[in-house]
């Protein structure tokens, strides 16, 4: 057997096996040779990533320690909690101040006013006055109450120019203006306390200018939902009005501190919506061309009220007479208007609430339109404490009611209620009046809870925005900061310019310098520290000089530094870049 099998040849299968099993060895040899270059070519682009990524992620956090996140963060919860109570003392000082003469400390004003005597409902503003008049006079600096367009004002200083002690005074004055029966708003003032607390909070801490400013609007985001119970329209408004701009990095603490502001007001006044409204529905597709006409309507309403602001401050600015007896002669005249229309009084709440209930006649509704634009700007213009806000909306109700009425006049079968077209009729007036199209409608929804009403509202606000913008391109919270020499509206290069001071970029000389004197017969002009960026830059060109003096304010033959027109252009220059990345990182 053995014999025949041992010449015979390895079977064909037997072949291709060994060679396989070979060849595989020889294979894996080489494999596990190369093993160590193979892998690091796998690696390399592994290591090089995660390098990249580790490098980045330490920038990061870097840049993310630089700007103080982490302490910006926690003190937004501070001012969060400590605007919320300021705001809750606030609206008790008002119904504190209501109470001495309605006899009642909630807002439901009107009511309390039918039992009270007509006298006292004249007397109650002018006394008022008094109080407020002496008030500005010996306790407040500038002899005026603060609002939005001061917070407005100390964003684009760098969160600076907001005193702590001013500003509590300021609250106070309002309080009593309101609680007396002046015709204007808490929020404006609100806004202002807490914006105030911001500042304050963080002033002794070296923050950026970018961190002072978001909380700044942390204060502000604070205030706006506890006084409406709007979170969200609260962060809106911080983001939309006093920043400018949506920073990611500014989101989060202007919704811790909104949602701190929020949830402490809950748990003192109840988790209520302002305004307790029945359901509104839109009857039919059709009335869409109404909502149109009614945002036209709105805009009419809201550039007519901004009018009678603005003129009857240029005629308070242009009557001499003792600050005490501004408020008084306003009192006076507010107080002969709710001597008739009781409706006008305070912040307006109930009447405004009436109105979205369909509990107003018409006839009521187009005479407390006039009869509101007076008192409000008769109260703003003769010094009370107040903002606009709440009258926004109060003159939206009106016009917005007063045109459902008469559509469903025209056409019954397809109008819907007067209350749906005092809801779009708020957002309308209030977003052209305050430049804020988007909190505004944010805070109608949270205000009335009528999300199911998003479209029209949308299109109505859009439409009475769009027009005002035409007309007065400018809100009234910018008119206010034209007259400052403010122009924020036209963008950062207008404000840095006026914002910006010779004492920011000046050139000192060495201590051991001699003092060089000024002669101003020479010829060259000089400049100040106090004096603007514009002006620096005016005077470079106007006489095409590289280089001026900068001379003491006391001493105006004493140079103190020198200013060139080039490290002017590059101050002014970076500051633009540094406003760039602040409004998107």
């Amino acid at each position: 057997m053995e014999n025949r099998c041992a010449g015979r040849k390895p079977p064909f299968l037997a072949i291709r096996w060994k060679s396989f099993c070979e060849k595989l060895l020889t294979d894996f040899g080489r494999l596990m040779s190369d093993t160590p270059s193979l892998l690091r070519r796998l690696a390399e682009p592994l290591i090089s990533g995660a390098a990249a990524a580790l490098s980045e992620m330490r920038i990061n956090l870097r840049a993310f320690a630089s700007r103080r996140l982490p302490l910006v963060w926690l003190l937004s919860l501070v001012i969060g909690l400590v605007v919320a109570v300021a705001a809750i003392l606030f609206r008790e000082a008002i119904g504190a101040v209501q109470f001495l003469w309605l006899g009642t400390m909630s807002e439901a004003v009107v009511s309390a006013a039918a039992g009270v005597p007509k006298p006292v409902i004249f007397l109650a503003p002018v006394i008022g006055g008094l109080v407020v008049g002496i008030l500005l006079q010996t306790v407040q600096s500038k002899q005026r109450t603060f609002s939005v367009a001061d917070v407005m004002e100390a964003r684009i200083h760098g969160g600076r120019g907001l005193p702590f002690w001013p500003g509590i005074s300021s609250a106070a004055l309002t309080a009593i203006s309101l609680g007396s029966g002046a015709s204007a708003g808490r929020e404006g003032p609100m806004v202002h306390l807490g914006a105030t607390i911001g500042a304050s909070i963080c002033q002794r801490l070296h923050l950026p200018d970018s961190a002072r400013r978001v909380l700044l609007a942390c204060g502000v985001a604070s205030a706006v939902s506890a006084s409406f119970n709007a979170p969200i329209a609260g962060m809106i408004f911080a983001h939309e009005v006093v920043l400018g701009h949506y920073a990611l990095s500014a989101i989060v603490p202007i919704v811790l501190a909104s949602v701190m502001g929020t949830l402490l007001t809950r748990l003192w006044f109840g988790d209520v919506a302002a305004f307790v409204i029945p359901d509104h529905q839109i009857t039919s597709y059709w009335e869409f061309p109404a909502f149109a006409l009614l945002g036209v309507t709105c805009a009419a309403v809201a550039i007519l009220f901004q009018f009678a602001l603005i003129a009857t401050d240029w005629v308070s600015r242009h009557v001499t007479s003792a600050t005490w007896l501004r408020p008084v002669i306003g009192g006076t005249g507010v107080g002969a208007i709710a001597v008739f229309f009781p409706e006008v009084l305070g912040v307006g709440y109930e009447t405004t609430d009436a109105a979205l209930k369909n509990n107003l006649p018409l006839h009521l509704m187009l005479t407390l339109l006039v009869a509101k634009t007076a008192a409000t700007a008769i109260t703003l213009a003769s010094r009370f404490g107040g903002g606009i806000f709440s009258p926004a909306l109060y003159l939206g109700a009106m016009a917005g009611g007063s045109f459902g009425l008469i559509a469903a006049s025209v056409f019954p079968e397809l109008a819907s209620s007067e209350g749906l077209y005092s809801i779009l009729g708020m957002g309308a007036v209030a977003a052209a009046v305050l430049g804020a199209p988007f909190s505004t409608t944010m805070i109608v929804f949270e205000l009335t809870g009528g999300y199911t009403l998003s479209i029209a509202l949308l299109l109505t606000v859009a439409i009475a925005y769009g027009i005002n913008q035409a007309i007065h391109n400018h809100s009234y919270f910018q008119w206010q900061l034209e007259t400052r020499g403010l122009f924020i509206h036209e963008g950062p290069h207008r404000s840095l310019t006026h914002a910006k001071l010779v004492m920011d970029f000046m050139d000192m000389p060495p201590p051991d310098a001699e003092p060089e004197r000024y002669d101003a017969d020479a010829g060259t002009p000089a400049l100040k520290p106090s004096d603007t960026l514009e002006t620096a830059l005016r005077l470079f060109d106007a006489g095409g000089h590289a280089r001026l003096p900068v001379i003491d304010e006391k001493d105006p033959e004493k140079i103190i530094a020198w200013a060139s027109q080039l490290r002017a252009l590059r101050y002014f220059n970076k500051a633009l870049i540094d406003v760039s990345v602040e409004e998107h990182r």
